[in-house]
């Protein structure tokens, strides 16, 4: 099952969304700050594609961080920074069944699912 996480007010997201739409890729949306996100699947996003790819340093989320977050996060602090604050998540995280994927660009995604 093909998910896709991220916010619904985010262009890249809307960008994401409109192309899996447009390519007849079934997917289910996940809200990340509507719904939530699990301790287990954050830690399984950082154990394979590392905290530096999951977190946006740019948000303005990472900016309201305090500096002992911001300088002391690693792949063991990170799950929790990010169950406390989800919109941290670089957007969308698309998860495929098999692989996870942050960010969106159509050539990208037109590699992942061979379109």
């Amino acid at each position: 099952m093909i998910t896709l996480f991220g916010i619904k007010n985010c262009d890249t997201v809307k960008k994401a969304r409109s192309w899996l739409e447009e390519h007849d890729i079934e997917y289910t949306y996940h809200d990340i700050r509507l719904d939530g996100l699990k301790l287990p699947q954050v830690q399984e996003w950082i154990n394979e594609l590392g905290w530096e790819q999951i977190v946006n340093k740019r948000s303005t989320t990472w900016k309201q961080l305090n500096d002992t977050q911001r300088n002391n996060i690693n792949n063991t602090s990170a799950p929790s920074i990010i169950i406390a604050n989800p919109t941290l998540v670089r957007r969308p995280v698309l998860d495929t069944g098999t692989t996870r994927h942050t960010g969106f660009k159509a050539d990208y995604y037109a590699e992942i699912f061979g379109k």
